[in-house]
């Protein structure tokens, strides 16, 4: 069964969400970068006009633009209801305000729109999905996964956070992962066992605090460095 584009949830973060999500440097953005589930996220198109080369790779890719913006178009609302009617379970600051979260999440859809074309030619956007990725051993530097891993823990059980991050360090020599909590903003209890499974397996592991928080207490990601 293929993906549905009535079961997805586009959602994408801008350049500056990423580079406090994941404490990227400038050395960082000259690195060669893989986004996984990236979905539209404005990242891609930004960074690629300060010159960083970066791949994003989702299955929504498969859509067309006036797909993925119509299907943005029919969700929005309803998410920002539920964001306005739980005003407690988020932290304003990086978005001032469910309106100011409203309008850059628009921008960073709609600049992504713009570049959609133009990153599909040069193969920037890519369709793939966790966990089986078709690249290279360490065929990237950094590998990125915004919103997805530990986020929906609820619906993706342990086997598959494994799978998926050991494919991530099979194809890139260093992974950063954010946020660590689920959607009920609950700390997901995959992130332990994780970190136990991979010093297990001599890899560098560290819970890191980052600037950047929306869900209440989501302000870590996971980074894990082979050696």
């Amino acid at each position: 069964m293929g993906l549905k584009l009535d079961k997805v949830v586009p959602i994408g973060r801008s350049l500056g969400e990423y580079i406090k999500m994941f404490n990227l440097t400038e050395k960082d953005l000259q690195k060669n970068i893989i986004g996984v589930g990236d979905g539209p996220a404005s990242f891609n198109a930004e960074a690629t006009q300060i010159g960083s080369k970066v791949i994003s790779i989702d299955p929504i890719y498969q859509f067309t633009a006036l797909e993925i913006q119509q299907r943005f178009d029919a969700v929005i609302d309803n998410i920002m209801a539920q964001v306005k009617a739980n005003p407690n379970d988020w932290v304003w600051s990086y978005h001032q305000s469910p309106e100011d979260l409203f309008d850059n999440r628009k921008k960073s859809l709609n600049k992504f729109i713009s570049d959609y074309y133009q990153g599909k030619l040069e193969q920037r956007y890519q369709i793939g999905e966790l966990p089986k990725l078709h690249y290279q051993d360490n065929q990237f530097d950094l590998a990125l996964c915004s919103h997805f891993l530990f986020l929906y823990s609820d619906f993706y059980d342990y086997q598959f956070h494994y799978l998926s991050i050991k494919e991530m360090l099979r194809i890139s020599k260093e992974i950063r992962i954010f946020p660590l909590l689920k959607l009920d903003l609950k700390f997901s209890e995959y992130v332990d066992k994780i970190v136990k499974d991979f010093k297990d397996q001599k890899y560098t592991i560290v819970v890191v605090n980052v600037e950047y928080q929306l869900q209440k207490g989501g302000n870590q990601m996971l980074q894990i460095v082979k050696h």
